[in-house]
């Protein structure tokens, strides 16, 4: 049965016995905890304590930033100790839980037995696919929401611009209506916060140069999934990364999903990322 807890200032939801192995479910943008229900109760099934958090900016967590990748990782980090502080846990992420993944993989590989990254590819990869014209199409989102008037553009309409972004992004899919209602209650308290994990990746100017600079391998084990029609990321665009995990990568690509994997073939992606944490105790 999936609850509501406490990690110090975050409010995660949260399955499985309190003396079971961590895992940690991270979503991304424009995305809610509630999203991955089926993945949560999959894994607390199979013997897993699960947590998802409310990402910084997330209410009814902390809104408060800064937003860029290395304080993202830093708060999985602190949850990491504080949930398991004598045994590695797991990581799950989406989007930019994906991204915040990776960065927290690199920096503290010992803390994580295991990871899985969905929907985004490891960011050099990510921003070497920038500099097409393909990928740049799908990704206008991320220059618009650079532009002084964009928090409000994006909160227009009750958020059309969301609903659009997961019309597009997981084309055939339609997010049930508890689910939309729950994730744009999230975004007005949220609002502009979410937005301004974009924002973040280029400002300040230095900061920005340093971390696309870096090129941490990572040592943890790591299973990339990939939506075949994802229309925010192109399938091929994760083709590559191999040369950045040195403990062990797989990258799968499944068929007949979008963007949003986990909402929508949860079976599926459960089956893949249970296998995964099975050969990784």
């Amino acid at each position: 049965m999936i609850a509501t807890t406490r990690i110090g200032a975050f409010t995660a939801l949260a399955a499985g016995a309190a003396d079971a192995p961590l895992v940690l479910v991270l979503h991304g943008f424009p995305d809610v905890p509630h999203t991955f229900a089926p993945l949560i109760e999959a894994l607390a099934r199979a013997g897993h304590r699960v947590v998802a958090p409310w990402l910084r900016g997330y209410a009814p967590s902390p809104a408060a930033g800064p937003f860029d990748v290395d304080t993202l990782a830093a708060d999985v980090l602190a949850w990491a100790d504080a949930l398991s502080p004598d045994r590695p846990v797991a990581i799950v992420g989406h989007d930019w839980g994906a991204v915040v993944t990776y960065v927290a993989c690199a920096r503290a590989p010992a803390r994580f037995r295991a990871a899985v990254a969905m929907s985004v590819p490891h960011p050099a990869v990510f921003v070497r696919a920038l500099a097409t014209p393909a990928q740049l199409a799908r990704s206008w989102y991320m220059l618009a929401f650079q532009l002084p008037g964009a928090p409000g553009l994006a909160a227009a309409g009750q958020f059309a611009l969301i609903d659009r972004l997961w019309r597009a992004w997981s084309p055939g899919y339609q997010l049930p209506a508890a689910l939309r209602h729950e994730l744009h209650a999230t975004l007005a308290a949220s609002w502009p916060a979410p937005l301004l994990y974009y924002r973040a990746m280029t400002r300040p100017v230095g900061a920005a140069v340093a971390r696309l600079r870096r090129r941490d391998r990572i040592a943890v084990p790591t299973l990339y999934l990939h939506g075949a029609i994802d229309g925010c990321i192109g399938a091929n665009v994760g083709a590559g990364a191999e040369r950045f995990f040195g403990g062990g990568y797989r990258r799968e690509v499944v068929p007949g999903v979008g963007h949003f994997l986990a909402a929508e073939a949860p079976a599926a992606i459960a089956a893949r990322v249970l296998a995964w944490l099975a050969a990784h105790p």
